[in-house]
């Protein structure tokens, strides 16, 4: 899972990263080699073709399915198919029996070792276009081949239906050339807001992502409500997502549902009586010059400035989030959404948080996702701790002066934007911010919450 990860999206691997794969089944593999492995807590991939473990394929000792049970339920093992004969050619079967060795593999293995089984291992690595096709078409993520004659690093293969590998008579060859990208930042519990603001992509769970990291990270409550990009206009902050959510009453509102304090007012605006109890145990986002807290929202105790300023001391910017995504790198589960509305349907996703190495990250997806989902997927790109806000029509997300969606998103009052380190803020209330528009006539929207 960890190279697929580094193949599908760049995420680096850890130092030297070699993975090893173990083809057919035979006895030794669990005799021998998976009790080094679990002494060395190394992970191994091992490919079975099912009719060897069953007893329908004479030759060399074979694996039990009580062994393979056992291995399967062990974090370090992955179990991959090989076929149900294991032919030393897939490529010229006729389709329904090319379905067959494919199919009938997967379904075999997953009825008796209860692990979903992700992988394939070409017989002998040999393949084509209408076999890879075949894989595909039967639910694999990727697959493995190999040659005699033209070894290649996993980085090198066509696609993730071919993914190469080497034989083991060169592993002292290939080892010091043995790259996994650069290396993840340091994880710590602490924060670190002097990083670059850097961008970046990533696909994950086949889902596209849009991300931006680094700098410090500030909140911004405008007059009224504008495009991203517009609100970041003035200011030293060179990206933003937008941020709570607000009122749809009037078209010009700039109210946010629960308290909210922005770097640039300086001002605390409680939230009113009539939304702040609806919103009771969602996440409050507290920020101050180093350091930024993600605690339930209690009405009675953080709806003043007083109340925040005690969880938080030096407290800048305060906001309520949608839900928590991710917490202490752990995806949320669907429970903990509570009563938020259609939160598990496919849209469009903004959030932000606090990425492994104590530095803000903010972004959005590129196609529409369930929020329990997305929690998954941000774990998985590294987050210590994400929030989802304000979503749907309203998910923007501004670079450089750009927008980096591919619509015209709904106007917001309201952002988590990032400024360079080394930049010198003013102070709380200073922030220049865009003018405001001429008044528009208000325009009557639905509450939404």
């Amino acid at each position: 899972d960890q190279l697929m990860m580094h193949l599908k999206t760049g995420m680096p691997l850890p130092p030297k990263p070699v993975l090893l794969t173990f083809d057919d089944g035979y006895a030794g593999h669990y005799q021998y080699a998976y009790p080094l492995l679990k002494k060395y807590g190394y992970p191994a991939v091992f490919s079975i073709f099912t009719d060897k473990v069953d007893g329908k394929k004479a030759g060399r000792s074979t694996v039990t399915w009580a062994q393979l049970k056992e291995m399967a339920a062990d974090p370090l093992i992955t179990i991959a198919s090989h076929s149900v004969t294991h032919p030393p050619d897939l490529t010229p079967f006729p389709n329904d029996q090319l379905t067959y060795e494919v199919v009938e593999s997967k379904r075999r293995l997953e009825e008796q070792l209860g692990v979903s089984i992700k992988y394939f291992t070409y017989p002998e690595g040999k393949y084509d276009q209408r076999v890879a096709d075949a894989v595909k078409a039967a639910g694999y993520h990727a697959a493995f081949t190999m040659s005699d004659t033209d070894e290649i690093f996993a980085g090198q293969s066509e696609n993730l239906l071919a993914i190469g590998r080497f034989g083991q008579s060169r592993l002292e060859e290939i080892l010091p050339q043995a790259f996994g990208g650069n290396p993840l930042p340091r994880k710590s519990s602490g924060f670190d807001f002097t990083a670059p603001i850097e961008r970046s992509q990533a696909t994950i769970n086949n889902i596209p992502l849009e991300f931006i990291h680094g700098g410090r990270p500030i909140t911004i409550h405008a007059k009224s409500r504008y495009q991203v990009p517009e609100i970041l206009r003035g200011t030293p902050a060179i990206a933003a997502v937008d941020g709570g959510f607000f009122s749809l009453e009037y078209l010009d509102s700039n109210k946010m549902i629960g308290p909210v304090m922005g770097h640039n007012t300086g001002r605390f605006i409680p939230g009113e009586k009539w939304d702040r109890e609806k919103i009771k145990g969602r996440p409050l986002v507290l920020i101050n010059p180093s350091q930024v807290k993600f605690i339930p929202f209690d009405p009675k105790l953080h709806n003043t400035l007083e109340g925040v300023q005690a969880e938080l001391p030096g407290v800048t910017d305060v906001f309520v989030a949608a839900a928590r995504l991710v917490k202490d790198g752990v995806p949320q589960p669907a429970k903990t959404f509570g009563d938020l509305f259609d939160f598990n349907e496919p849209r469009h996703r903004a959030f932000w948080g606090i990425n492994e190495a104590g530095q803000p990250k903010i972004g959005v997806t590129v196609e529409p996702v369930g929020s329990v989902e997305l929690g998954e997927i941000l774990a998985k790109a590294g987050f210590r701790d994400a929030v989802m806000l304000d979503s749907g029509a309203s998910t923007s997300l501004a670079y450089q002066g750009e927008s980096l969606v591919g619509y015209e998103p709904r106007p917001v009052p309201h952002v988590v934007a990032l400024v360079p380190p080394g930049v010198n803020l003013p102070k709380p209330g200073c922030l220049m911010t865009i003018a405001a528009r001429p008044q528009q006539p208000p325009e009557i929207y639905p509450k939404s919450y």
